[in-house]
């Protein structure tokens, strides 16, 4: 396979998960009795632009089907950082009833909401039918497609184009990143504005984040690449902040090229040096990290064993695409792990995807009293913590596996 950004061969391994299920194709009870789709998982690295990247095998269509079951209200966290950024950026870029604000991967309308009680016009972009309807039901206009070149141009021609887009944990989720972000340049007005954010490769790194790789992650994005791959499609980074969510993100700003309206902040320069300076430029930064998820995953195998042979209960929290990454690698099975809750609708009574362990409310716990719990979104420990602070009425714990075991 070729590098998705520059086209160089890729010849430098990062990751080698084997293979496994989409992660966010939960089963019915009806598709239990027929077999799953398993495709290899790997990850390589481009030493021409140093884009970490997955070897395609499964199609994004696939992926990212009408009934798609990722439905992001149902985090309280990420609804509240929602709400803040729509706040920054409307102060930050006068944004009135004037401007214009799209949207991409706009999911179930959790953040355009605010833009809409603000008085300002807004247009999601989300390709998944299950969460597109769930924002129109909140009143907010969504275009149903994959948004490229073409779509981009087509929505400008149309006098649709954007004093701000949003690219909220949606650039790693596309095979044709050029093409993705030539749509958004296409879409953005002269003096617009774009902001992305996406977990950081050097937190990836770092915190041994190795769950977060799953099919629809084509891409795990560093400033340095990012900022080449916009440079490519015709967009100046200006700005770019670093974040808590996700077990550490970037924000980063652009404009048009050549707009010159935003002054580049020294945070840029200061950021592509930082990256430099640990090495992501570097085969030596990833030469370690296969050896580090391995060391993750054994240590998450071990404690289910050592529960199990004592005859304690484990459940999980969160029927999360990451949980499936790592109890596919580790390969988990329901008499290690019982069964995960959520507060999604959508997932419960469904099975994940690969170890088949049933998914039901949050009620479970409290109705079977597992002995742990342990949180697969890792990214929402204290979120979760609060929730269920509840199972210490029977001794219950709080374990997690990444970046490392630990019982709470």
């Amino acid at each position: 396979m070729n590098c998705r950004h520059c086209k160089t061969p890729l010849a430098l391994d990062f990751l080698d998960l084997g293979s496994a299920p989409p992660s966010n194709a939960l089963l019915t009870s009806e598709s239990l009795g027929r077999p799953e789709k398993w495709y290899p998982l790997q990850v390589k690295v481009c030493t021409t632009c140093w884009l970490v990247q997955t070897i395609d095998y499964a199609d994004r269509a696939e992926l990212f089907a009408e009934d798609y079951v990722y439905f992001s209200s149902y985090s309280s966290s990420w609804v509240r950082h929602a709400a803040r950024y729509v706040e920054a950026m409307v102060e930050r870029f006068s944004l009135t009833a004037n401007a214009m604000v799209v949207e991409v991967a706009a999911n179930d309308g959790y953040l355009l909401q605010f833009v809409r009680e603000r008085g300002i016009p807004c247009v999601g972009i989300e390709p998944t039918a299950s969460t597109a309807r769930a924002a129109r039901d909140r009143g907010i206009e969504v275009i149903e497609e994959f948004l490229g070149r073409a779509l981009g141009e087509q929505l400008a021609a149309n006098g649709g184009s954007a004093d701000l887009i949003t690219a909220n944990n949606v650039l790693a989720h596309v095979p044709d990143i050029n093409d993705f972000v030539a749509g958004i340049a296409a879409l953005l007005k002269p003096q617009g504005v774009v902001t992305f954010e996406f977990p950081h490769l050097v937190q990836l790194v770092a915190q041994r984040q190795f769950d977060t790789v799953y099919h629809e992650h084509f891409s795990y994005l560093s400033a340095l690449a990012v900022t080449r791959i916009l440079e490519r499609n015709g967009l100046q980074v200006f700005d770019i902040e670093e974040l808590m969510t996700h077990g550490g993100s970037l924000r980063v700003f652009a404009q048009r090229a050549g707009s010159g309206r935003q002054s580049v902040r020294p945070a840029v320069a200061a950021m592509l040096s930082r990256e430099r300076a640990l090495g992501l430029e570097s085969s030596a930064f990833y030469a370690q990290f296969q050896a580090l998820s391995n060391s993750i995953k054994n240590a998450c195998l071990g404690f289910l064993l050592a529960a199990s042979k004592a005859g304690k209960t484990v459940a999980g929290y969160g029927a999360a695409a990451k949980g499936n990454t790592l109890l596919n690698y580790a390969g988990v099975k329901p008499d290690l792990l019982q069964f995960v809750v959520d507060k999604n609708p959508q997932k419960q009574g469904r099975y994940l995807p690969g170890s088949r362990i049933p998914v039901g409310d949050p009620v479970w716990l409290r109705q079977r009293r597992p002995d742990y719990v342990a949180i697969l979104p890792w990214n929402l420990r204290e979120e979760v913590a609060v929730e269920i602070a509840y199972i210490a009425e029977w001794g219950g714990r709080l374990v997690r596996f990444v970046p490392a075991l630990e019982v709470l």
